[in-house]
């Protein structure tokens, strides 16, 4: 087992977090060899096994993330936008492949995010799984085949305790349908209605987010034409397909040189 990549997973106590500590506990291609959170937080200096309620895993929860990533390969982080570009400096530094999942980065994050990337392999990606990121060339292939009278509108749903509108994935299928178009998403989208809105703009690409229950994340491209509509759909019901595919991207970027990659990249489309 020493010999194959360390992984290091930030946030460790969040739903995410102790998803990926489980996969790695399973797992015969890689490694936990740590596990970072807050200063502050409870599970801070204690075992991540027994913190989740079962065996020693003999990790402990750390807050010092500099110390955990020199011991890594890799480091799998589904945080805060705040936390994660703080973790690509750290991760840098390290030589570590740095996986986002984090959502809600904004520009000066990535701007951030992108210095990072100059001195090492940096995944990120508003989804990790296979099916989305077909979806994604799918809905990019379609409105390239399909002008401005087709309205094009993404409908995304996940649970309540989502932080973030429209989800890192709606977002990731806006960019898609914009570049099929060949226009700019900033300047044709539509992220809010409310009101006496008047006709929807032609050439717009339009966000609804639906937030409730335990949803895990679904999400509808819908080309609207007359007389007809096309709607192409994915529907997550298990997370763990988001953690394996972070993992596959910690592992596929082993063998890559420094800079910015996403899970296109990763899965090869």
């Amino acid at each position: 087992m020493a010999d194959l990549p360390g992984v290091v997973i930030t946030g460790a106590s969040g739903r995410m977090g102790q998803m990926l500590v489980r996969l790695l506990q399973g797992s015969d291609r890689a490694r936990l060899v740590g596990c970072v959170e807050r200063t502050g937080h409870a599970w801070v200096g204690r075992d991540i096994g027994v913190c989740m309620g079962g065996a020693p895993l003999g990790v402990a929860v750390t807050d010092d993330a500099l110390e955990a990533f020199a011991r890594a390969q890799a480091v799998i982080d589904f945080t805060a936008p705040a936390a994660t570009v703080e973790f690509a400096a750290l991760a840098a530094q390290a030589r570590a492949v740095h996986v986002i999942g984090t959502t809600g980065l904004e520009a000066e994050h990535l701007t951030r995010i992108s210095a990072a990337a100059h001195h090492a392999v940096i995944v990120r990606a508003g989804n990790m799984s296979l099916g989305v990121n077909l979806l994604v060339r799918l809905t990019q292939k379609v409105a390239q085949a399909l002008d401005a009278d087709w309205d094009i509108e993404v409908v995304e749903a996940h649970h309540r305790m989502k932080v973030d509108a429209p989800s890192g994935t709606a977002l990731m299928l806006g960019q898609a349908a914009a570049e099929g178009r060949g226009v700019d998403l900033a300047a044709v989208a539509d992220r809010g209605r409310d009101g006496i809105t008047g006709a929807r703009t032609r050439g717009t690409i339009g966000f609804s987010a639906i937030r409730g229950g335990d949803i895990v994340g679904e999400h509808d491209v819908l080309f609207a034409g007359e007389g007809e509509r096309i709607i192409l759909r994915h529907v997550a019901t298990d997370r763990t397909i988001f953690a394996r595919g972070a993992l596959r991207a910690a592992l596929w970027g082993q063998a890559q040189k420094p800079g910015r990659y996403d899970m296109m990249d990763v899965l090869g489309l």
